[in-house]
Order: C-alpha cells, then sequence, then structure tokens
C-alpha cells in the first residue's frame, strides 16, 4: 500500500484529540515518504523511532519503504494509538511498539535510528504538553539527550541516524553526514557511523 496522498486524510485515522496535535508533533507525510526512500536507498533493515508518539512515522514509513519499524514511547495511551494504527494498515508484522522509558540500558537492535525531535515537550510551557501522565522537566530533556548520544557513540559502524527537527544534542564526531533535505517543512538529514579506524 503506498502512503494517503496528504496528512489530512492519514491523520483522519487518528483519535480526535491526536489528529488535533499532529501538526505539532507528529512526522508530516513529505517528509516520511523522503525517510523512507532514503531508508531503502541504504538498505535499511530495522529503524528505531525514538519517541515514536501515535506511530505515524513507523506505520507511514512501512507503508512506503520495505524496513521494520520499532517505536519507543513512554506513554502507554500512545502505544495503544500506534498498535491500533498499525493494525488499521495491516502492517503489524513490519511494525511494533515498545512502551518504555528511554535510558542507557534499553537494548532495542537497530540499523538505523530516527529522531523527530524527541525531547523537546520537556521544554514546552505546560498548556503545550500533550499531557501530564509523565515526566516532563528540564532533567527529564538532560537525561533522554544524554542517552541518544550514548546509544549513538556505542551504535556500530555503518548506522544510519535520521533527524528533523534535531534531538538537542550532538551528533558524535564518527558520524557522516550523507543525505540533506532542506525543500521541506524543517530539515531533514542522514548520518552514517564511520568505521573506526
Amino acid at each position: 500500500m503506498r502512503l494517503p496522498i496528504d496528512d489530512h486524510s492519514f491523520d483522519q485515522f487518528l483519535r480526535d484529540d491526536l489528529r488535533d496535535v499532529s501538526a505539532m508533533y507528529w512526522t508530516p507525510l513529505a517528509v516520511i515518504a523522503r525517510a523512507a526512500e532514503w531508508l531503502d536507498d541504504v538498505d535499511a533493515k530495522t529503524v528505531l523511532d525514538i519517541g515514536s508518539g501515535a506511530g505515524k512515522f513507523c506505520v507511514g514509513s512501512a507503508l512506503a519503504s520495505r524496513a521494520r519499524f520499532v517505536g519507543l514511547e513512554h506513554r502507554a495511551s500512545l502505544v495503544g494509538a500506534a498498535r491500533k494504527l498499525a493494525r488499521l494498515f495491516d502492517v503489524e508484522e513490519r511494525v511494533m511498539f515498545v512502551h518504555a522509558a528511554l535510558d542507557h540500558d534499553l537494548v532495542v537492535e537497530a540499523d538505523a535510528l530516527y529522531l523527530h525531535n524527541p525531547f523537546g515537550e520537556n521544554l514546552f510551557p505546560a498548556s503545550e504538553q500533550l499531557d501530564s501522565n509523565v515526566e516532563l522537566s528540564d532533567a527529564r530533556y538532560l537525561r533522554d539527550v544524554a542517552s541518544v548520544e550514548h546509544r549513538l557513540h556505542n551504535a556500530a559502524p555503518g548506522t544510519h541516524l535520521l533527524s528533523y527537527g534535531g534531538f538537542g544534542g550532538a551528533i558524535p564526531n564518527s558520524y557522516q553526514e550523507v543525505r540533506v533535505d532542506s525543500t521541506l517543512p524543517s530539515v531533514l538529514r542522514m548520518w552514517q557511523k564511520r568505521a573506526q579506524v
């Protein structure tokens, strides 16, 4: 199956409350289509979406690429919504959602990572946060950014990183930027971890 023509069509499959915040929190379909193309170009097998929310990136990318997707999300209600979305689009065989917080000990094998500003909500005013059901704080932001930096540092050579809107941390020097698309609403970038010399 191909991606729906526009975000409005896709978002109709989300709950009303999640549809209402789609433009602020979930990856646009134009970005998903480009990311899926890049992931197929590098023959990515498994992609970890850190902060997968309602599952739009994972489900949309599974519709548009050959890779398998694992979404990591700390809100149980969003994991449930994402799993429902995967069932609706019949991509459950290639999309999995894990309800967990990000930490150094969490192991998810992936040869590519996707980050769409997953920790920014920690810095938003309370009126712009989805809810208060999870810890959101400056301290949480710093911990999560440090966890991603740790994961990137320890990733195997050849690992790809896609970032849309950044993640708040530094990309290690061992990563080389290999693709950039600045025609999208925000810049989509892809890096590859170089082999250690």
